[in-house]
Parts: structure tokens; sequence; C-alpha cells
């Protein structure tokens, strides 16, 4: 049985999965958060990723607050860059496949054609910034996948669909 671990289970994408993984038989998902996996302490990360031996980890965890990271971007970069390195670290010579949530503020959004995995990036702000350290740490694992989002809606957290009065009128 492949076991699958998950961090940030509480934001929108932790809680959507634990829906969608009770369909999947034969495989055993354990999520985490902040509560029970703090992935900002490398020691914590190591420990608990050595114990539980997952064949995957899908990194949901994230700083989100994406003008607030501009006044804080100690704590972003610490949630979506240096974690991120902690999971990547603590995987090192494993077979374990990773899967890393990132975002299109990796880029500066002046191309005129869409964007691809091979596109330069250019991020304008410290979220973005943050999230490009998180994407290079990722890339330090030989079995990682990154895959960039611009918007993640949810019936779960805040979302501009959920809290835009203005949405159908």
């Amino acid at each position: 049985m492949a076991i699958i671990l998950i961090t940030g289970a509480k934001g929108q994408l932790g809680n959507e999965l634990k829906i969608v993984s009770q369909k999947y038989y034969g495989y055993d998902f354990i999520f985490t958060d902040i509560d029970s996996l703090d992935i900002s302490d490398p020691v914590k990360t190591n420990k608990y990723i050595k114990n539980t031996r997952p064949d995957w980890i899908v990194n949901c965890a994230a700083y989100t607050q994406v003008d607030k990271a501009e006044s804080d971007y100690q704590t972003a970069l610490l949630v979506n860059g240096i974690a991120v390195k902690n999971i990547s670290d603590s995987i090192k010579d494993s077979t374990c496949r990773f899967i890393h949530i990132s975002s299109d503020y990796v880029y500066d959004g002046n191309s005129n054609i869409p964007y691809s995995e091979s596109s330069q990036t250019n991020p304008l702000s410290a979220y973005g910034r943050s999230k490009l350290e998180g994407e290079k740490a990722a890339l330090l694992h030989p079995g990682s996948m990154i895959i960039r989002t611009s918007w993640l809606y949810s019936s779960f957290g805040s979302n501009f669909v959920k809290n835009n009065d203005q949405v159908g009128k």
C-alpha cells in the first residue's frame, strides 16, 4: 500500500484532498498540518518523514497572504521556501516522489504568450520570490514535480470566489 503524506491538510487544497482521498483504496493517506508536522522545523520534519516513510509527499502547505508577504517576507520565505527545503532534505537519497504546489507569481506577467515550465522566472513580489525559493528547494530532489497554479478555489478557507459579493451580479 502506497503511503501518501499530505502537508497543509487544513488549507483549501489539503481539505479538498481529504475528501477526494476517500474514493481511493489501496493508498494510505497521512494528512498533516502545522499542529502535527511543522515543516519549518528541519529536525521534526526529518524525524517525521523517516518514521512514516512515505512513497509520495504532496506539499499543500503555503504562506498565501500575497500582500502581507511584502512586510512579512521572513515568514513567507520560511513557509514557502525553507520548509520545502526541509522536506527535500528529508527525502534525499530516497525513492519518494514529491509534488510541490507553487504559483504563477514566479513570473512577471509580461509575456505575450502562455508560460511553460521552461519559461524564465522573474518574480516581482516578495510572495513570488518566496515561492520561487520553494521551487528551487523542491528541485533538489530528483523525484520532484512542481505544479504552478494561479488560483485555488475551494469550499474551505478564504478565496475570492467565496468572498466576492459581486460574483454573478
